[in-house]
This record gives structure tokens, C-alpha cells and sequence, in this order.
């Protein structure tokens, strides 16, 4: 798409991309604590009001992986509690309550050590990281769902991934708040109090834009408020309840929950493998955020100004400006990406390009340590710290918008809360366990950490290329008929030059299982209605 096409489309579905940037805005969260805390550990002033500087190298590895994964222990809790909050209070309150939770942790880590003692400053601390990362993990599991059921579906991609870029935005803006606090504050505990200060800003917006939004209308008929839905739909398409589209829409959503309303937490769990294809559906969102955390992208995030050390960028104020040029690469990349590339090349292009792209940068990291270990700087260090760039750049082409994306609209619709839940839970694990480990691999397998990294990108290579079929363009209740049958032969008849190793073989077209549905359905409904007539003529006799 052009930028005039693109720009003409943003003013047409003005109220859609409203609402995606108001609940996206959310994702600034966490995408702002990722970089903060990143570079609250490398300044002076923090490591001495916490005695971190008096620690050992491994002491330090180890305080510096706690620290930072305590926040995504809270958000296990945080994203598991959001498929019974969402199914009880519905996605728009919950998001509120989310940002709620967020702002009061963010308060409690501005003033934690005021009037104590050294040990009980660094409690608090810990505590409101976990606190705070209770609703991070909530925002992060309710958005890109709550996105994705509100949009068309020719936008839904571009605005799912809004949740991505509202990540990378926080990310950048926390570096430089980063950086700003390491030249501009003096030396005290204000220079590292500043940042958690500033981060209240993003929580406060989010909850005042959440307000002004509309509850998700498949929700909404989830709970048989059919009115309400209706006006929601009409809503982001700019039109009126009356219209045909949107009236169409409304008797899709119904037809797909038909039999299935008002199902509890634990009844969505079961059904989650009530057939092979709900099943795999269910998966493939997990599959999705395990990988993504696999592509080591928090290990940069986090320590990004430690790595740009080993490779020869000293000094903090050097490296947290490295740091900083590593966020706006960031956000200018998954920009474009969801401007010109996730309509035009699909889901799995996106995913299939980043995936390589990450991989050869991530073992030429590796490669490089490997072979000059040392902090010097030689010509082919200059060439790796380009490479963390474009390791930047692939992950926002592929890996960091389009799990969500995908994750999204796979999930079945009646029991979306559940598998995504699953799914943001598995995220939140592995980024707790890759953040706490990043560390502790740096100091003692080195450049190994890279390689393990790199390998994992090109396992991800395999499988979108061979088990992922593109699901652009396709309505939400229509994504289930790519699951029915033939779904590697459809994910190799997506991938670029698949079909070489198909030998002519193809899969069953969307609209023939479609087509065939609906007959099935018919003759069911047909044969039903008889029934109830000789009910109803038995009863009357």
C-alpha cells in the first residue's frame, strides 16, 4: 500500500484506529519497563544506594537477572488472572483495571527506599515490580484480543500490531529517558528515582483513552447484548447500526457462539480440545509466544548496554545512547512493517523474513565473540554493532508485531480469553526465565548466548515456512476453515516456493469447506425443524 493509500485509509477508519492506539497504548507499559530497568542497573547512583556496586561480578548477575525478572513473575500472575476478569467484567474493564494496578506499582517503585534502610528499600522495590507486572501481564494477554475482535479484517493485522509498535515506542522512550537522567540529573537518588516517575505518564493516558472506548462486540454477544454490539461495530467502521455489513457481521458473531455462551473459565479449558482442529488453533498461539521469547530479543532489550560494551561502546553515557539508537531503529522499522508490509506480504512472509534475519545476525554476534573475545575495538566490531541494529530491524519486520497478530486471530472465538491466556502465560514465563538468565550466560558462556539464540531463529524459519498457513484477508470466523484439513499442504502452498515440494498436490479451497458448511448447517437446521414440527404436532394431537 502507498503512504497516500495508507493515509487515506487511517481517516476512513478513524474510530478503528483510535480505539487499537488507545488499548495498544497499554503495551507501553511493559515496553517501558523493559528499557528502564536496563538502564537504571548501569547507573552509579542506583548500583551505590543499593550496595549493588560492593556485590562480586556473579553477585551482580545475579542481582541485575532477579531484578528485572521479578516484574515478569508478576505478569504470570497478571496474565492468568485475565481470562476469568475478562469473561466475568469484559475486556474494556479489565484493560482499566489493569492500568489501574500498573500505576499504583509504578508509585510504590518511585518512593521505595524513603525513610528506610538499605534492605527494606531493596523489599519494596522487588514488590512493586512484582505488583506492577501484574498489570502488564493483564494488558498484554486483554489488547491484542481486544484489538483484533473490534477491527474489519482488512485492517485487523495493521491494528493488532499497533500493540507491537506501542512496545517499541515505550522501549525508545525510556532509553533516552535513560540517557537524559545519566547527563542532565546529578549524581544522587533522584538521577535514578526520575525514570520510574516519568513511567506513571504512559499508565494514566491509557486508562483516561480506555474510558472513551467501546466494550468488544463479540463480548458483547458473547452475553447476548446484541444492541450494544451492534453500535460497537457500527462504531469503528464509521457507519449505522442499520447497515447491511454490520448487521451481517452481528449474525456471523452469533452463529459462531451458538451453543457456546456464557462458558466458564475452566469449560473453555476442556472445550480447548473438543476436536483436532480447535486444538490445533489453541496451540499455535502458545507456539507463537514461546518462540518469539526464543529470538533473545529480551535479552537485548534488558542488557542492550552491557552487550553494546563487550562490543567496544564504553562509558554509560555511551552505551545508553547506543541503547537509545537501538530503540528508534526499532520503532521505525515495526512502523513501516505495519504500514506497508503486514497487509501487502502477510502474516507469514512477515514472520518467514524476520525469522532468517535474525538468525544470521544473532550467529554473527556469536561468530564474532567467539573469535575476539576481547572489548577492543577492531573493524569487524563496528559490523557486529550494525548487526545488533539489523537484528533490531527483522525482529520488528517479523518476530516482535506478528505473534500477537497471528495469536489473535487463530484463537477460537469462544474460548479466546482461555487460549490466549495460555498463550501470554507462556510468554511471560520464558521472558522470566530468559531475563533471569541473560545475565548469568553472558558471564559464563559469552558469545555461546548468541549462538543458542541464532539456532532457535532458524528453528522458527522451519516451522512458519512448513506448519503456518497465512490467515490475511480471511474474517475471523472464517480463519477455522484453514484448520479443517490439509494444513501443511496449505502452509507450503503460502510459503515462498513451497509448492516445489508439493508435486501438484493442493489444498481444499476456503470457500469449498466453507460452501459445504453451510449446506451441512442447512440440512441440520432443516432436519431440526421437522423434528420440532412433529414435537410440536405429537403434543398438540
Amino acid at each position: 500500500m502507498s503512504f497516500k493509500g495508507a493515509l487515506t485509509d487511517v481517516l476512513r477508519y478513524r474510530n478503528a484506529y483510535t480505539l487499537a492506539l488507545s488499548a495498544s497504548m497499554g503495551s507501553i507499559l511493559f515496553g517501558w519497563d523493559t528499557g528502564l530497568m536496563g538502564g537504571i542497573l548501569t547507573l552509579n547512583s542506583f548500583q551505590q544506594y543499593f550496595g549493588i556496586n560492593k556485590l562480586s561480578a556473579s553477585a551482580q548477575a545475579n542481582f541485575n537477572g532477579n531484578i528485572v525478572s521479578v516484574m515478569q513473575a508478576g505478569c504470570i500472575f497478571g496474565a492468568l488472572l485475565t481470562s476469568w476478569a475478562s469473561s466475568r467484567f469484559g475486556r474494556k474493564r479489565s484493560l482499566i483495571a489493569s492500568g489501574v494496578i500498573y500505576i499504583i506499582g509504578s508509585m510504590i517503585q518511585s518512593v521505595a527506599g524513603l525513610g528506610s534502610s538499605q534492605a527494606v528499600a531493596l523489599r519494596v522495590l522487588y514488590f512493586s515490580r512484582v505488583f506492577a507486572g501484574i498489570g502488564v501481564g493483564m494488558v498484554s494477554a486483554l489488547a491484542p484480543s481486544y484489538i483484533s475482535e473490534c477491527m474489519p479484517k482488512h485492517i485487523r493485522g495493521r491494528c493488532t500490531g499497533l500493540v507491537q509498535f506501542s512496545d517499541n515506542i515505550g522501549m525508545m522512550l525510556s532509553f533516552w529517558v535513560n540517557y537524559s537522567a545519566s547527563i542532565n540529573i546529578p549524581y544522587s537518588d533522584m538521577q535514578w528515582r526520575m525514570p520510574f516517575i516519568v513511567q506513571l505518564a504512559p499508565g494514566v493516558l491509557f486508562v483516561l483513552l480506555m474510558i472513551l472506548q467501546p466494550e468488544s462486540p463479540r463480548w458483547l454477544v458473547e452475553q447476548e447484548r446484541y444492541d450494544e454490539a451492534a453500535r460497537t461495530l457500527a462504531y469503528v467502521v464509521r457507519t449505522s447500526v442499520d447497515d447491511k455489513a454490520v448487521l451481517l457481521t452481528l449474525d456471523e458473531i452469533k452463529a459462531d457462539f451458538i451453543g457456546k455462551q456464557r462458558t466458564s473459565l475452566v469449560t473453555q479449558f476442556r472445550m480447548m480440545g473438543e476436536s483436532r482442529q480447535i486444538a490445533l488453533r489453541c496451540l499455535i498461539p502458545s507456539i507463537l509466544t514461546f518462540f518469539q521469547q526464543w529470538t533473545g530479543t529480551n535479552a537485548i532489550n534488558y542488557f542492550s548496554p552491557q552487550i553494546f560494551s563487550a562490543l567496544g561502546i564504553t562509558g554509560t553515557a555511551s552505551g545508553l545512547f547506543a541503547t537509545g539508537i537501538y530503540g528508534l531503529v526499532k520503532v521505525v522499522a515495526v512502523g513501516l512493517t505495519l504500514a506497508f508490509a503486514v497487509e501487502s506480504w502477510g502474516r507469514k512472509m512477515c514472520l518467514f523474513v524476520g525469522a532468517i534475519g535474525q538468525g544470521l545476525t544473532m550467529l554473527w554476534i556469536g561468530g564474532f565473540g567467539a573469535i575476539h573475545p576481547q572489548s577492543t575495538v577492531v573493524p569487524a566490531s563496528y559490523v557486529s554493532i550494525i548487526a545488533v541494529y539489523l537484528y533490531a530491524v527483522f525482529y520488528c519486520i517479523g518476530w516482535g508485531p506478528l505473534p500477537w497478530v497471528v495469536a489473535s486471530e487463530v484463537a477460537p472465538n469462544h474460548v479466546r480469553a482461555a487460549a490466549l491466556t495460555v498463550a501470554v502465560s507462556i510468554n511471560w514465563l520464558f521472558s522470566f526465565m530468559i531475563s533471569r538468565l541473560t545475565p548469568v550466560m553472558l558471564e559464563k558462556i559469552t558469545y555461546g548466548t548468541f549462538l543458542l539464540f541464532g539456532v532457535c531463529c532458524m528453528i522458527m524459519t522451519a516451522w512458519t515456512y512448513f506448519l503456518l498457513p497465512e490467515t490475511k484477508g480471511y474474517a475471523l470466523e472464517d480463519i477455522k476453515y484453514l484448520f479443517e484439513k490439509d494444513v501443511i499442504v496449505r502452509s507450503l502452498e503460502d510459503a515462498p516456493g513451497g509448492r516445489v515440494f508439493l508435486r501438484g498436490k493442493r489444498a481444499t479451497p476456503v470457500e469449498d469447506i466453507r460452501g459445504g458448511a453451510d449446506i451441512q448447517d442447512s440440512s441440520d437446521s432443516s432436519r431440526k425443524g421437522d423434528e420440532e414440527c412433529i414435537e410440536v404436532s405429537d403434543f398438540q394431537i
